[in-house]
């Protein structure tokens, strides 16, 4: 069993809309209280408030305000949860050594979501025969399923995205694994030209969405800075820098899954470099880096490689691009040229010789797992006399 999110449009209406913005507000103003208590006990009294004991005052907070009566309780329940799930990872940062991130106070516009944690079951029913889903507090709201619900409901979220509305459904559902194709394959990631390579030797073009709309964002940022901050000019100038935004955002992402869809159809595993992309973000490529969104697209390709049964793995990128694929010399080559070895002469694509190194140092790092997991097995399985 895995799980899957699908997400539909919601189409409410204005009063089903005023009630949804004043649910974020509220689900917004609780988040903020409830770190405030947690850094005011921590800084006066040294005490530590636990996600138990801000749950149990949810009571006493819908008792002394009414206005918490018109959300559902689990989704109040779920926002303390947000909270300590945001605690649980400062702290483990913390331990980690890295940079933690404090948890912070959510403005207006950095709040834009709430969830139903026990969706089909009570708080949030999809009626895909009428075209609606049932909001509790807030009633039936006009939704658009483009394709059909599978598995079973666990949660539900409401989002706002600008001034459109979403609910996205996590569901459980079975794997469908593909049928063995025997091809496996290693890709070398990159910016600009190609988004990717294949040890085949397929060449995927970057489609470098954010620098095609880098122009028309540009104009309407400077348009907006010569407005009055808060007239209505400046906020309809300030939504269609979103709405680009949001644009650039859905076409990486179509990109993302449809590039995926291919690689987990045509091979049983495939292996990428393990980069450092925070690191690389940091960088004079980090444009280039953002723009191709490395991060996104490896998730993707885990996620429907585990439903499909096939394997994703992340390798060493040391030299890759330096290495012979052929007999192991190491030497450097600029981007762009051909990697002619000057040890046995193999001619080569730069960044074709790079995957079919990452190729290679999945076949050897996959031998390896296997390996150990067969000591661990035999290890664990009772002597046979």
């Amino acid at each position: 069993m895995g799980h899957k999110t699908f997400k539909y449009r919601l189409f409410p209406n204005r009063a089903q809309i005023a009630v949804l913005d004043e649910t974020l507000r509220l689900c917004r103003t609780l988040y903020n209280a409830a770190l405030e208590e947690r850094r005011t006990a921590y800084r006066k009294c040294g005490v530590s408030v636990s996600y138990y004991e801000q749950k149990r005052a949810l009571t006493e907070i819908k008792a002394d305000l009414p206005e918490y009566k018109g959300v559902h309780s689990q989704v109040l329940q779920d926002v303390v949860e947000r909270l300590d799930k945001s605690f649980k990872g400062f702290f483990r940062r913390v331990k980690s050594g890295i940079k933690a991130g404090y948890p912070r106070f959510k403005g207006r516009f950095h709040y834009d979501s709430f969830t139903y944690p026990q969706a089909g079951k009570t708080g949030a029913m999809p009626l895909p025969e009428s075209g609606k889903v049932y909001l509790s507090k807030i009633g039936n709201v006009r939704c658009k399923y483009h394709r059909p619900l599978e598995g079973t409901v666990k949660t539900a979220t409401v989002k706002r995205e600008g001034d459109k509305w979403y609910i996205v459904f996590t569901c459980e559902v079975e794997a469908c694994p593909l049928p063995a194709t025997g091809d496996v394959a290693g890709i070398d990631l990159g910016t600009n030209p190609n988004f990717l390579i294949t040890s085949d030797g397929e060449f995927v073009e970057a489609p470098r969405h954010l620098k095609k709309a880098e122009r028309k964002i540009g104009q309407l940022q400077r348009k907006a800075s010569k407005k009055k901050r808060g007239s209505r000019r400046h906020r309809e100038l300030k939504r269609q820098i979103a709405a680009e935004h949001r644009r650039v955002a859905n076409r990486r992402r179509d990109f993302h899954h449809k590039t995926a869809r291919t690689l987990v159809n045509r091979h049983d595993a495939i292996f990428h470099e393990d980069l450092n992309i925070f690191g690389l973000a940091r960088t004079r490529t980090a444009k280039g880096v953002l723009d191709a969104g490395w991060a996104s697209f490896i998730n993707i390709l885990s996620l429907k490689a585990a439903n499909a049964g096939r394997t994703v793995l992340g390798v060493d990128p040391k030299y890759t691009s330096q290495d012979c694929s052929e007999c192991g010399h190491r030497q450097k080559v600029k981007i762009g040229h051909a990697y002619v070895c000057a040890n046995c002469g193999m001619d080569m694509h730069r960044d074709v010789n790079a995957a079919v190194n990452i190729l290679n140092r999945g076949r050897d790092a996959a031998f390896c797992e296997s390996v150990q997991s067969t000591a661990l097995a035999d290890q664990r399985s009772p002597l046979l006399q």
